[in-house]
C-alpha cells in the first residue's frame, strides 16, 4: 500500500497541478491529513492571530492516476479514517452563524478517548469525516482555495463523507489530481461555528476509474442515498443546483417526464446543509436507494 505523506501539500485546487505520487485504478492507499491549522493550535491559551493562516486548511497530494481522462468519474471508496487523540474547536469574531455575537476568540483543545470526544464532560461520539477532498477543477472553472467548495469537490464540510461511503468526482484534467485534507472527528450539519473538531488523520482510500461518464457536480454514495453535492453564493443557489441536478438524474434514469421527475423528488429526496461557514455554501440532496441504485445512476449518465 502506498502511503502518502502529510508534509506534500497543496492549499489551492488548479487545472495543472504538479503530483506527489501516481497510483494505478484500483490501488489501495494511505493518506495522511494535517488539521485545518497545520497543526499550530496545540493549547487554549494560545492567541489566534498569531499563527500563519497562509498554512491553514492544507490538502494532501495531489495524487495522479494513471488512465485518468476528462470526461471520466474518479470512484473514491472511503475505507477508514483514523484520527489523533485530541482535536481543536474554535470561535473566532464575525466567523460562523453568530459571528456578529463573538465577543472574543476562544481555542478549546479536546480530548478523544475510547471513541468519544469529551467536550466540558459531555461524552460525545466521534464520526470522523473528510473536510476537504476534490480534483483539479475544470480549466473554464478557474483556481480555488482549498477552504472553498465547488464542482471539484474541495471544502464541501459534508459529514456523511466518512468511513463507509464513496465519493464520485468529475476528472477534468490527466491523472484526475485528487487531494485531501481537513478532517474532522465530529461536525454536525452546517459546521456552525466556523470549525468542526479539527484532527489529523489517516485515511484509507480505494481509487477507480469508470471511463466516459460525465457530471456536473459531486456524488456521495452512502448505505441507503446517492447524494448530489452542490455550492453557491448563497443557500438559496445550492438548492437549486443540488435539486436541478437531482431531477435530471431521475428523469434520464427512470425515463420519466421532467414534471414527473420533479414531483418524485418533492415526495423523497431530502435536501440536507452541509456547511454554511466556508466562501461558499453547500446543499446535498439525498436520492433514496430504494428508488434507483448509485450504480444504476451512474449507467444512465
Amino acid at each position: 500500500m502506498k502511503i502518502i505523506s502529510g508534509n506534500k501539500v497543496i492549499y489551492k485546487f488548479t487545472n495543472l497541478m504538479d503530483h506527489v505520487e501516481v497510483i494505478s485504478s484500483g490501488d489501495v492507499i494511505k493518506v495522511k491529513t494535517n488539521d485545518c491549522f497545520f497543526q499550530q493550535i496545540y493549547n487554549e491559551e494560545q492567541v489566534l492571530t498569531e499563527i500563519d493562516y497562509d498554512r491553514l486548511n492544507p490538502a494532501t497530494g495531489p495524487i495522479y492516476v494513471e488512465g485518468a481522462e476528462q470526461g471520466d468519474l474518479l470512484q473514491v471508496k472511503v475505507i477508514s479514517i483514523d484520527v489523533a487523540n485530541k482535536g481543536v474547536a474554535a470561535v473566532v469574531p464575525n466567523e460562523g452563524v453568530l459571528g456578529d455575537q463573538v465577543s472574543k476568540p476562544m481555542i478549546r483543545v479536546v480530548d478523544i478517548i475510547d471513541g468519544y470526544a469529551i467536550f466540558h464532560g459531555i461524552k460525545l461520539p466521534i464520526r470522523p469525516m473528510i473536510g476537504v477532498i476534490g480534483v483539479a477543477p475544470a480549466k473554464e472553472d478557474g483556481e480555488w482555495a482549498t477552504d472553498s467548495p465547488w464542482k471539484h469537490g474541495g471544502n464541501m464540510d459534508t459529514n456523511d463523507i466518512t468511513a463507509g461511503s464513496t465519493l464520485y468526482f468529475p476528472v477534468n484534467q490527466k491523472g484526475a489530481l485528487l487531494a485531501l485534507g481537513d478532517c474532522h472527528a465530529i461536525m454536525g450539519d452546517g459546521e456552525i461555528c466556523f470549525t468542526g473538531l479539527e484532527v489529523p488523520a489517516e485515511v484509507t482510500l480505494e481509487i477507480n476509474l469508470i471511463k466516459d461518464k460525465k457530471i456536473k457536480w459531486p456524488l456521495l454514495e452512502t448505505d441507503g442515498y446517492t447524494m448530489v453535492i452542490a455550492s453557491g453564493n448563497n443557500l438559496d443557489s445550492a438548492l437549486y443546483e443540488a435539486t436541478s441536478e437531482t431531477v435530471k438524474y431521475l428523469e434520464g434514469a427512470l425515463g420519466l417526464e421532467w414534471e414527473d421527475a420533479y414531483i418524485l423528488t418533492s415526495l423523497a429526496v431530502d435536501l440536507k446543509i452541509s456547511q454554511v461557514v466556508d466562501p461558499k455554501k453547500t446543499i446535498r440532496a439525498a436520492i433514496p436507494k430504494y428508488i434507483i441504485s448509485t450504480e444504476r445512476l451512474i449507467q444512465s449518465l
